[in-house]
């Protein structure tokens, strides 16, 4: 629910403020009317105070009570003229007891009634009509910063699916290859297992909100690719180049991995000669621009596609966190060359 607009320093000043105007003119025109200085203060003063709290408690009402509809708002125009009556009523029985009030004053007071009247109901209404708008605006405040807190959780909760997908979808091929070498290489079995585990504790302590630099990525990435350089042998090398300034540039971690993993599958799968794969990083435009190429034989293998969970999950992500659908880009510069390009907005 909304905080009530008297709890706010600049509403009270004004509300305050314009009440004491209120009565300074109520009681320069009660004397412009010949009235002595008692009788005007005293009749501004009452009328004054009680018109205020008839103000504050149709402001109170609403801020417990707001009509969902556009034909309760009736109720809202009832409960402005009852206040005005009451007040009216309460003015008209107090006045007269006041010291120094004599026949011509109650005379005047009588006759000052349907001016009085339309003159409270005038100003109730108009503060009636402030709080619902008030009201109605922090409720919508409110109600998008909850949404808003929604979509993050949800959000926050797919990023996080994500990265849980990624590790068993890496884990099952490196275990396989693990178990090829256990009878014919036990000591590359052994040491395949110690980078594996390097790479899952390096994992496990990335989270997406935290952002690491290009070269903390890279060197990360490293521990993947020595486990996949022990799979494939002699037949995978990689070239990584970027510079100092493209170095210290931020993304989210783990975004690499599914690329190369990506152009691993269709770079030396399909194939049994020796591939290089290419990572290149550069910064455009102040977006860190990362390229993953690798060679592919277009007789046997279909990179077009991308219907993998790499691909797909990375641009998920990427249009989780910046809301863009363009940041990921594949395209086949020549038959045998196939690009993966992803731009990091910097903040």
């Amino acid at each position: 629910m909304a905080g009530s607009q008297f709890l706010t320093g600049k509403f009270r000043y004004f509300f305050w403020g314009g009440w004491l105007l209120y009565g300074v003119f109520q009681t320069v025109l009660l004397y412009w009317f010949g009235f002595s200085w008692q009788i005007a203060i005293q009749d501004s003063l009452l009328s004054t105070i009680l018109l205020a709290i008839a103000c504050w408690l149709i402001s109170n009402n609403l801020y417990y009570y707001r009509p969902k509809h556009s034909s309760r708002y009736l109720y809202i125009g009832l409960s402005c003229i009852i206040l005005a009556v009451l007040w009216l009523a309460l003015i008209l029985y107090l006045l007269p007891l006041l010291p120094g009030m004599g026949l011509n004053y109650e005379s005047f007071l009588l006759k000052s009634l349907p001016i009085r009247f339309f003159t409270g109901f005038l100003l109730i209404s108009w503060l009636a009509l402030i709080s619902l708008l008030w009201y109605s605006q922090q409720d919508q405040i409110e109600s998008d910063k909850r949404q808003a807190d929604i979509e993050k959780l949800a959000r926050e909760a797919e990023l996080f699916k994500l990265r849980q997908q990624l590790q068993p979808h890496f884990l099952f091929n490196s275990l396989n290859s693990i178990n090829a070498l256990i009878g014919s290489q036990p000591k590359d079995a052994r040491k395949m297992i110690q980078q594996l585990s390097d790479f899952l504790r390096s994992t496990l302590k990335k989270e997406d909100h935290q952002w690491v630099t290009l070269a903390e990525e890279i060197q990360h990435l490293a521990l993947y690719l020595d486990i996949e350089k022990m799979r494939f042998g002699h037949r995978l090398e990689t070239n990584i180049t970027f510079d100092e300034e493209t170095a210290a540039k931020k993304l989210p971690p783990m975004l690499l991995q599914p690329l190369v993993e990506n152009a691993i599958k269709f770079g030396l799968y399909d194939t049994t000669d020796d591939v290089t794969i290419t990572i290149m990083a550069s910064t455009v435009d102040n977006m860190l621009q990362v390229t993953v190429q690798n060679p592919f034989d277009p007789q046997t293998a279909s990179p077009h596609k991308g219907t993998g969970f790499g691909l797909n999950g990375v641009r998920r992500r990427l249009d989780l966190l910046f809301g863009r659908q363009d940041l990921l880009i594949t395209k086949s510069p020549t038959n045998h060359i196939y690009n993966t390009t992803i731009q990091i907005p910097q903040a």
